[in-house]
């Protein structure tokens, strides 16, 4: 059976991003950290759609953390292997640079950036052996695009995540496995609710922030059948804000 791994799938477009894959019928591996019942609660929306959800709980930014869990599912799904994997989880420890704190920069990255690295060359192999191959998305964002004022540590985190999906999309397209990113603009989420929304809406052409909703929408294209043939591409869903 092919599962889907969502890391940071309790909330915000992960939890947008899992709901979305259990509309398409694939089971769904919710990763989370500490919030417990926001992941129950996720693996309840996805079970009411008669679609199998576990939870795995893990730090992706804790490599023995991240090797335990996923070498455990795998043990207990011996017929089974992820071929869809999005590397969602992602923190912000917005400040200017010279007032940032070193532990404020190595937390973001770590998560994120270290994250994709820990998880993607776990679950690579197995996707590598199977005639069929894979999808990954990586969560990018217009930070790691434009650059963002007080976000030296996020920007630098999502560029490089861009980075990294050129470079392996390369290294296993003749695997058949299609790695891409997606770069949200503002979008209404856990990530953006200390923003100041309303001035920030009169920047987007489109007026408004995104939905998590057209995000999960985005990704799912990317890891299905359709789109088999489009990798190593970064794919802006921002409103018009940048492109």
């Amino acid at each position: 059976m092919k599962y889907a791994l969502v890391t940071g799938g309790s909330r915000g477009l992960g939890r947008a991003i899992c709901l979305k894959l259990a509309e398409q019928g694939i089971p769904v591996v919710i990763n989370y950290v500490s919030n417990q019942q926001a992941a129950e609660e996720v693996k309840a929306l996805v079970g009411a759609q008669g679609v199998q959800a576990e939870l795995l709980k893990f730090d992706t930014g804790n490599v023995k953390e991240v090797d335990a869990a996923l070498e455990a599912w795998e043990e207990a799904h011996p017929e089974d292997y992820i071929a869809y994997l999005v590397n969602n989880a992602g923190i912000r420890r917005d400040n200017m640079m010279f007032m940032m704190p070193e532990e404020d920069w190595h937390a973001v990255l770590n998560t994120s950036l270290d994250g994709l690295y820990y998880v993607t060359r776990k679950v690579l192999p197995k996707m590598m052996m199977r005639k069929h191959g894979g999808s990954i998305v990586n969560m990018a964002s217009l930070s790691g695009l434009k650059g963002l004022p007080g976000q030296t540590n996020y920007s630098a985190t999502k560029a490089g995540i861009i980075g990294a999906t050129k470079a392996l999309a390369q290294e296993v397209a003749a695997r058949a496995i299609t790695v891409n990113a997606v770069a949200p603009g503002f979008i209404e989420s856990d990530m953006t609710k200390d923003l100041d929304v309303e001035t920030l809406k009169q920047q987007v052409p489109c007026k408004r922030f995104g939905k998590p909703e057209e995000v999960a929408d985005l990704v799912c294209f990317l890891l299905s059948d359709k789109a088999k043939y489009i990798t190593g591409e970064v794919v802006s869903i921002n409103g018009g804000l940048y492109t």
